[in-house]
């Protein structure tokens, strides 16, 4: 038999194990296979399990292999599992590594994903999972895919690179900070206000032979209190700050926030966060603030506050948010007075310590100590999924 029929024979569509036309569904099928079979199978690898599948189009169950164990496969120990699954899809015999490229399995068995209902053994076995029932329903869990705002959520600000860190300000942008509201000396219109509207009714009274028919009222406006941030720039805390000044300036509702930073002294960055993107933001505020990652004086950089901004009219009547872990080199007992100086003019004082993620955490810190009893709530805020939990703190819920 001439080299071109053999070749036309060896890779027949009946003999190869063809991918299935819908391959979305086939990759997350077969990594999800993967993954019950015991392999540490996550959205990034089934993402680039499909992405090789794009790219290579295996037309043999070996070809199909390679893009399994470069993609699905972190160890060579894990080879064996890989092959299991393959056997189980593709009959046995289907994963063995051979030298050529001659396909596995029944060659009598319909291509993958054809069929009425993709009843093939492949398509039962992506449906179900080795070692489930074919009728038993499988618990799909988290998607197989996700994007990179999804996989970096639940990920430590510690951890993040700023490239990483700039990925997660469009999922910024989607969150608001929904502030307690006070009442404003202004005033407005309003059918049940609990004020007359004098000059209203007897304007209207012109209309009605000076008699005042219908009595104008009026009702003091709502405003969103000003929101107060002060955060520590500290070595141990840099990563945190950076983070929660970007998701100031992108949040919605947070545009107007006065925003501080301290380490060996305080620095006001509301002007440097105006009207730029997170990037320039980011670089202003390191330009301004020139104590990064250097040591932390929270009490005298409180007493400063109080006494330049805080108490002249800064603090009063809004939401403090304090971004700290608690750690001062100073006198534990300054910043106990100064947090109850603040607790006394602000609305809401709230603090977040990313340490306190940890299990079990007790303020043993002398600072955090001599803070705790003058805070109306304690977050975290250590990550992207953790702050909702702020947000839900700063509205006062």
């Amino acid at each position: 038999m001439p080299a071109s029929r053999r070749k036309t024979a060896r890779e027949s569509p009946e003999k190869c194990a063809r991918v299935a036309p819908d391959l979305p569904a086939f990759a997350a099928r077969f990594a999800a296979a993967c993954r019950d079979a015991g392999l540490p199978v996550g959205p990034d690898r089934a993402e680039r399990f499909a992405r090789a599948l794009v790219a290579v189009a295996p037309a043999t169950t070996r070809r199909l292999r390679h893009c399994a164990a470069a993609t699905l496969v972190s160890d060579p120990a894990q080879l064996p599992v890989l092959d299991g699954v393959l056997a189980a899809v593709f009959g046995e015999g289907a994963a063995e590594p051979g030298p050529s490229d001659e396909p596995r399995g029944d060659p009598n068995a319909p291509p993958l994903g054809s069929g009425p209902q993709a009843g093939t053994a492949a398509g039962g076995l992506l449906r179900t999972g080795p070692g489930r029932a074919s009728g038993e329903p499988r618990d799909a869990g988290a998607p197989l895919v996700a994007t990179a705002e999804e996989r970096l959520a639940g990920r430590e600000f510690e951890a993040l690179s700023p490239a990483e860190l700039a990925l997660l300000a469009g999922a910024m942008r989607a969150l608001r900070v929904a502030l307690p509201q006070r009442r404003s000396r202004r005033t407005r219109p309003a059918a049940h206000g609990d004020r007359v509207d004098l000059r209203t009714t007897l304007r209207a009274a012109g209309r009605t032979a000076g008699d005042p028919v219908t009595l104008a009222r009026r009702r003091a406006r709502l405003r969103p209190r000003r929101l107060v941030v002060l955060c520590d720039i500290s070595g141990s805390m840099e990563p945190y700050a950076r983070a929660l000044i970007q998701f100031l300036y992108c949040a919605a509702g947070a545009e107007r926030a006065e925003v501080f930073t301290f380490a060996t002294r305080l620095t006001r960055l509301t002007r440097a966060l105006h009207r730029s993107t997170p990037a320039v933001a980011l670089e202003r505020a390191g330009r301004l603030a020139p104590d990064w990652s250097g040591g932390t004086r929270i009490g005298e950089a409180l007493r400063r506050f109080n006494d330049e901004y805080g108490r002249p009219g800064t603090a009063r009547g809004a939401v403090v948010l304090i971004l700290s872990d608690g750690w001062d080199t100073g006198d534990p007992a300054v910043l106990g007075r100064e947090m109850a100086r603040l607790r006394a003019v602000a609305h809401r004082v709230v603090w977040a310590n990313p340490r306190a993620r940890h299990p079990g955490y007790e303020p043993l810190a002398g600072g955090m100590a001599a803070a705790l009893p003058h805070c109306d709530a304690v977050v975290t805020a250590h990550s992207l999924d953790s702050l909702d939990a702020l947000l839900v703190a700063l509205r006062g819920q």
